[in-house]
């Protein structure tokens, strides 16, 4: 798998070149030199999609939405190029000379056969490199502010862990996770809002230590549980059509017993 993955790396470096000259691209290009828009809030909301499609396995789908994330990348690069900033080119030569800086077991005179660790350890070293020629010192100075914030907040805390900042092992941080539990009831007790939206952030950010302690994305985690209560509020959706009702005509006990059911349902599979 991992001579697989090496393999596609490569592979990608060398076909950033060919792709510069398809037609596609070509006309997209020509195409955005007449149409204008706001790109940034396309280009916050574009990159989860593609995701999404995959996830439900939605082929057709997944190819409108590369499409749409291909416009911003080319849309973005033909305002950067209005401006004498860069131009498309300079995009695709950026992502291929980083693979190629990245990975030097595959493309140097590294060890092409360097274990996984020695490899990460490797790749940190180049990225420390990377932040140095910046001027980023800090540890924590490249993680993107624009990730999504379960995300940013395990990306944080595993920079941090990383020179030794950490709980030695999940005990802490679920003792960590009670306190905020605590202190967001006391100031909710206060009538405190403003301090509870606090609270709440601290409890999230925790929250996201512990399944980064424990290997599992948060974002990942969240996006399971949002479609397993979609799923299960479905079900509920489904039981209640059957005896001619809507959620609105049904009640909380009502809908929590279905909600029950659709758990049972679940486990029985």
């Amino acid at each position: 798998m991992e001579d697989d993955l090496e393999q596609q790396i490569a592979q990608l470096g060398l076909q950033l070149g060919p792709v510069l000259a398809l037609d596609g691209v070509g006309d997209l290009i020509g195409l955005l030199k007449r149409v204008r828009c706001d790109g940034l809030e396309g280009l916050l909301q574009v990159p989860r999609a593609p995701a999404d499609a995959i996830e439900r396995k939605d082929w057709t789908e997944l190819k409108s939405e590369l499409g749409d994330l291909l416009f911003q990348v080319v849309f973005h690069a033909r305002m950067a190029e209005e401006q004498g900033l860069f131009v498309f080119d300079d995009v695709a030569n950026a992502i291929a000379d980083k693979l190629e800086r990245r990975h030097p077991h595959v493309f140097g005179d590294e060890a092409a056969k360097a274990d996984g660790a020695a490899q990460k350890a490797r790749w940190e070293d180049i990225k420390a490199g990377e932040r140095a020629a910046k001027a980023q010192h800090g540890v924590l100075d490249d993680v993107p502010v624009g990730l999504p914030a379960l995300a940013r907040a395990a990306k944080l805390t595993r920079r941090a862990a990383r020179v030794g900042f950490d709980w030695p092992s999940t005990d802490e941080v679920f003792d960590k996770l009670h306190e905020e539990v605590a202190e967001l009831r006391a100031e909710i007790a206060a009538g405190d809002l403003e301090k509870a939206r606090g609270e709440v952030g601290d409890l999230l950010f925790v929250v996201a230590n512990l399944a980064r302690k424990l290997g599992v994305e948060p974002e990942d985690a969240l996006r399971g549980c949002n479609a397993k209560f979609v799923r299960r509020f479905g079900f509920i959706e489904a039981e209640l059509a059957k005896a001619g009702k809507t959620p609105e005509q049904s009640n909380l006990a009502e809908m929590d017993a279905l909600w029950d059911a659709a758990k049972a349902a679940e486990r029985a599979r």
